[in-house]
């Protein structure tokens, strides 16, 4: 059996316990990265769970938003979140999956969970930004369709944004790889 059909995404509320487990691991990885590059240490637990905490997590829940949990085989492995922006233009953002779990086809479900849920919410664009150590999460992007623009926000850890019409679904937008 293909290992993409291990998996299934739902929604999930922002504040669940599933959520914030894979949050506690999505900040972990992501600050990780940036500190080992940047200053040679992993992230402070204490400033981890400050982060953690901070997160502005509600706009990822109805009718703004929606937050959703990829399972593998049944068990919690990744996020996808997407909020509006404006009437018109969806942000994604949160995507993570387990490490573990990587190259089983979750990001593109959840990606594509994501862009369906951006639609629902009335969207017809839906853009992000990354950095650059992420080169698996932009490498993900551009084989799913997206493009890279300008700059759309000053966050401060952006490096890479990207934009995709989300008009119709695409066999990009709907790939399992």
């Amino acid at each position: 059996m293909p290992s993409h059909t291990l998996w299934t995404v739902t929604p999930e509320p922002y504040d669940s316990a599933v959520a914030a487990a894979l949050w506690r691991a999505y900040y972990t990885e992501v600050s990780d990265r940036w500190y080992l590059r940047h200053e040679g240490r992993s992230t402070d637990p204490e400033e981890l769970e400050r982060e953690v905490a901070a997160g502005a997590h509600e706009e990822l829940a109805p009718p703004r938003g929606q937050l959703l949990v990829g399972r593998y085989a049944g068990e919690p492995a990744g996020t996808a979140g997407v909020r509006m922006a404006d009437t018109a233009t969806a942000e994604l953002t949160r995507v993570f999956v387990r490490e573990d779990l990587r190259g089983t086809g979750g990001a593109a479900l959840l990606v594509s969970a994501a862009e369906a849920a951006a639609r629902d919410l009335g969207a017809t664009v839906i853009r992000l930004d990354t950095r650059s150590d992420l080169v698996e999460a932009r490498a993900l992007y551009a084989r799913l369709g997206y493009r890279e623009t300008a700059p759309h926000n000053d966050e401060m850890y952006a490096e890479h944004w990207f934009a995709k019409d989300l008009a119709a679904p695409t066999a990009a937008s709907t790939a399992t790889g």
